[in-house]
């Protein structure tokens, strides 16, 4: 496998979605660019808020979540970087507030920043790690994704955040095998079923990831 080279946090910009469930993709990214020292640098002609890391590209992109990929899919060509060298971070409402999971592919389970990425990328195949902000139950779809975090989910949040960069540090310096291996929680298996041989990370990713296809 190919060398990460581009790492791609999923979020809306402005003041007003800072916080917002759907921008956790923009969280982690925040951290990794902080664990570098590198600071944001808006570049127009991209449609991104770009820093630097050793020998990796941290990408915000600006189009707002529905148009991701007419900033990651031409900056990806214009630096002839494949589509396995891209790890994209973005939010999950089938896992719950806490959890994450590396995934090397699959489709984009109706979650529109994933659907423009995979359009202007041609393919569904390349690393993503979703984290967790938990299902809407009774609430609106759009209300629950672009609304805040609830006090009590905060801690669970800046848990799966911490562990969400780690393990993008580990893809980076170990290979997404390894950190997959390491942080993905393997289901457990019932007592009385027959002690079968461990999931690998991709095999234990058979349910699909879900969210809102009506939100920005």
């Amino acid at each position: 496998m190919l060398p990460v080279k581009i790492i791609v946090g999923l979020g809306n910009p402005g003041r007003e979605y800072a916080e917002t469930r759907h921008n956790v993709g923009f969280m982690v990214l925040d951290l990794l660019a902080r664990h570098f020292g590198s600071e944001w640098k808006l570049d127009k002609a991209r449609k991104a808020e770009l820093a630097a890391g050793p020998g990796v590209l941290l990408v915000k992109p600006q189009t707002y979540m529905n148009a991701s990929g007419e900033s990651v899919g031409p900056l990806m060509r214009y630096y002839k970087w494949e589509p396995e060298q891209v790890i994209v971070v973005y939010d999950d409402i089938s896992f719950p507030v806490g959890a994450m999971r590396l995934r090397a592919g699959g489709s984009a389970g109706g979650h529109n920043g994933m659907k423009s990425l995979i359009a202007h990328l041609g393919t569904e195949k390349f690393p993503r790690l979703r984290v967790g902000i938990s299902a809407p139950g009774s609430k609106q779809m759009v209300s629950h994704v672009l609304g805040k975090f609830a006090p009590d989910e905060k801690p669970l949040l800046q848990d799966a955040l911490a562990r969400a960069a780690a393990a993008t540090l580990m893809t980076l310096s170990h290979g997404f095998d390894a950190a997959a291996n390491q942080f993905n929680i393997k289901k457990e298996k019932k007592k009385k079923e027959k002690p079968q041989k461990a999931e690998t990370a991709d095999a234990a990713e058979s349910e699909p990831t879900a969210s809102a296809d009506e939100m920005p």
